[in-house]
C-alpha cells in the first residue's frame, strides 16, 4: 500500500517527468493550480490530506500515464529520470525507408535520441508528433514512447504502418486476422478500416512525454 508521502512524491515526480511543474500538471489535468500545492498536502490541524482518486485519474489521463508506471514513482528509489535514451524519429521520417525492419523494430541510421524518466525495453522507440492531427490527445511537439514487444489489444492506443509508407497514431478498435479497424484520435479525422495485408506492422504506444 502506497503512504502519503509516497504519493505525493509520485505526483512530484510525474510532473518533473514531463518538465512542468504541479501547478501545470493540475492546469493540463483541468483542476485547481493549486490542488498540489506542498501547503494543500496537509490540513490546519497537521493532518495529512490525499489527493482524491479522481485527480489523480485526470492527471494520469492528462500526461497519458499508465498506473503502473505511476506506482514506480512512487517507489523510494524511483527517479524522474533514469538517464535511459531511446531512439527518436520523426512521424514524417517514419514513413521513409531504412529506419525499422520488417518486424517494426528502430534499425539503420539517422535516428536523434531521447532521454526516458523510466526504464526502456530493448527495443523501445519514441515517435516525435508533428501536426495537429492527433489533437486533443496528443499534441504537437509531444514525444509518443512506443513498445514494438509489446501485446496489442482493443483499446489500446497504437502506431501503425501500412506497405504504402503512411504513419497513423490511432485507437485500435478491432483486429482480426483479415482487418484492423482503427479510430482516430482526432474527431476531425476519419477512422480507418485497412486489410490486414495492407499493415507493415503495428505497435503499442505505452506513454507520451510532453
Amino acid at each position: 500500500m502506497l503512504s502519503h508521502a509516497q504519493i505525493w512524491m509520485a505526483i512530484d515526480r510525474l510532473a518533473d517527468s514531463n518538465g512542468i511543474s504541479v501547478s501545470a500538471l493540475a492546469r493540463r489535468a483541468g483542476l485547481d493550480p493549486t490542488a498540489f500545492n506542498k501547503s494543500k498536502r496537509t490540513g490546519n490541524d497537521g493532518r495529512p490530506r490525499w489527493p482524491s482518486t479522481e485527480s489523480l485519474s485526470r492527471i494520469l489521463s492528462a500526461v497519458d500515464c499508465p498506473p503502473d508506471r505511476f506506482i514506480e514513482l512512487a517507489a523510494p528509489d524511483a527517479r524522474a529520470s533514469t538517464g535511459t535514451t531511446v531512439p527518436l524519429l520523426g512521424f514524417a521520417q517514419a514513413g521513409d525507408g531504412g529506419y525499422f525492419d520488417d518486424g517494426g523494430f528502430p534499425a539503420g541510421f539517422g535516428w536523434d535520441e531521447v532521454e526516458l524518466p523510466a526504464a526502456a525495453t530493448g527495443h523501445t522507440y519514441a515517435l516525435k508528433v508533428q501536426g495537429d492531427s492527433m489533437l486533443p490527445l496528443y499534441r504537437d511537439g509531444d514525444t509518443l514512447i512506443v513498445e514494438p514487444e509489446a501485446q496489442v489489444r482493443p483499446g489500446d492506443r497504437v502506431v501503425v504502418k501500412t506497405r504504402d509508407g503512411e504513419v497513423m497514431a490511432k485507437l485500435l478498435r478491432r483486429r482480426t486476422p483479415a482487418r484492423i479497424e482503427l479510430q482516430s484520435l482526432n474527431p476531425d479525422h476519419p477512422d480507418r478500416s485497412l486489410a490486414a495485408d495492407e499493415i507493415e506492422w503495428i505497435a503499442r504506444i505505452a506513454w507520451a512525454s510532453q
